[in-house]
Formats: C-alpha cells, structure tokens, sequence
C-alpha cells in the first residue's frame, strides 16, 4: 500500500512508507465529502463548499448536516447557501442532529428521496464498479436498532449479497465511528454489530464523522486488530464545518490524525482498488495513499 503525506505541521501520526517521487494521477469514480457540516454561526462550511465547487463526481455526507437542529429552516438558510448548491449531486449520511427535530423530518424533507425511507434512512446505490451503502447508525431511535437481526441489519446483508453478484467492492458509510482516538466522543460500540455485517461480506471502507477531526485507521475486524487481508478501513471524517475536536491517546490501528482544519475526503474508486487523499481548505497538509479490494 502506499501512502504519501504533505504537512505543514498539522498532522499528528502517520504510519507507512514513505514515496521518492509522486504516484500517477488516479483514475476512477470520484466520491467527495465530509460530515459535521453547515452552521449558520461559522464560514468554515463555505469553505468546505468551495472545495467541492472543484471537485467533480459524487458528494457525500457523513451526518450532522445542518446544526444545530436539522431543522427546516436550518437546512434552508445554513446548508442550502453552501453545501446545499451541490445537492443534486449529494448522497446524505443522517445524524445525531438531525433527531433534534421530530423524526428528523427536516432531513428527511429536504434530501426528499436520496435520504432513503423517512424511519429508516438506509439505502444503496452502485458507483461505477462499486457499491455504496448508507447506513443509519442511530442505533437507539433507528427503527429495529442496529443489533444482528435488526431490520436494518437483515437489509443489509441482503444488499451486501445481491451487490456481489454485480460488483466488485464495497464502501459504507454512517454517522458515528466504531473507532475514533477523539477526545470528545468516544467509541459508539452499538454499530459494531453493522461493521461485523461489513466485515464478513468483505467490505473495504467505512466513511463517519461524528467527532470534528480526521482520522484513518488500518483495516481491522469488528474487535479492533489488525486485519490487513479482510480488515475494512475506518476513516473519519466530520471535517465539513464543525469545530474542532482535540484527541486524546490514539487507539490501535490509528494512522494518520488531524484536527483543526477543516476539509474533505476525496475517495478515486477503481475497478479493484481506492486512493485517498484529504483535502483541506488551508496549508498543504494532506494524508494521502492507495489500497486494493480483498
């Protein structure tokens, strides 16, 4: 695997080789994005927006779209103005927020279909010759919750098998992250059911936010080791507006950490393979690297 880092200082960790000269430029679907977005109380969203404005393919939310409620209001005059000039082209991620209001209606009004099904909020599509599955890790008002043999759960594993059948690998996303070395918000153990359910379907990547700061971890089993065969690979990213988290002592795995400058995660998927490469507003800092499919 390679991976190539470019700093100004902000980068806390990063493990792996180091490359003499610059890898080709990456060919393949684009997926941009980030979470922990648009507040009508900061401009770090506007930037985060701006990048996009740059980035072609798909954009992504990882949760916490529009604060501080998900109301429709705030969706209206905080999202709209910024990330909302891309939502034709958005694929929404929900989060803790978004409960904020009743059912998260507001959300789920104004995503309209691409959110998935009001009470739900899980869905799946096909990116070039990857699959994408969104997921509602909500766990405590999520319908069914997100235990083994919970709705959501059984969908899923069902999608995962009919996507084998057409394609080769597979991305997920949701709010809040199995793994983080945040200091504000710690591990959510009640997706690690859902991650067990990616893991023995051989999924590549989990995309959340949650926690306003960057991080990605080596690929790893539901328990937290190691697993550079079948390990799926943990990023986090609420990076879109939020303010800034601080870390605490990093958690195994951890390879790269960044907070306090926000950005996006620019994912170039492939036929059998991903590259990655953190964008920031500001600064040259950018963790950047490739992997294969299992």
């Amino acid at each position: 695997m390679f991976t190539r880092l470019a700093t100004a200082g902000a980068l806390l960790a990063l493990s792996a080789c180091a490359a003499v000269t610059d890898p080709p430029a990456p060919t393949g679907v684009v997926l941009a994005g980030a979470g922990d977005i648009a507040s009508c109380a900061s401009t770090d969203d506007s930037r985060t927006a701006d990048l996009l404005d740059t980035i072609p393919g798909e954009v992504f939310t990882l949760g916490d779209n529009a604060y501080n409620n998900g109301t429709a209001q705030e969706f209206a005059d905080c999202y709209g103005p910024t990330w909302g000039r891309h939502r034709a082209r958005t694929r929404p991620v929900i989060g803790n927020h978004e409960y904020n209001t009743p059912d998260a209606r507001g959300y789920f009004d104004y995503f309209g279909a691409a959110a998935g099904k009001p009470g739900e909020g899980w869905y799946s599509y096909d990116a070039g010759a990857w699959h994408v599955v969104v997921l509602n890790s909500n766990c405590d008002v999520v319908r069914g919750g997100c235990g083994a043999g919970s709705p959501q759960d059984s969908w899923l594993r069902a999608d995962l098998a009919a996507a084998a059948k057409r394609t080769g690998c597979t991305v997920a996303m949701w709010h809040h992250p199995l793994f983080t070395s945040s200091a504000a918000h710690g591990p959510t153990t009640a997706v690690r059911p859902l991650y067990q359910t990616l893991y023995d379907n051989g999924v590549e990547l989990l995309l959340t936010g949650h926690n306003h700061q960057y991080e990605r971890f080596a690929p790893q089993t539901p328990a937290g080791a190691r697993d550079d065969q079948r390990g799926v690979r943990e990023f986090v990213v609420g990076t879109g507006g939020g303010g800034p988290y601080a870390f605490r002592e990093p958690e195994p795995n951890s390879e790269a950490r960044l907070t306090g400058t926000p950005g996006v995660l620019r994912l170039t998927l492939s036929a059998d393979a991903y590259d990655w490469r953190f964008v920031p507003v500001t600064g040259s800092t950018s963790d950047e690297g490739h992997g294969t499919c299992h």
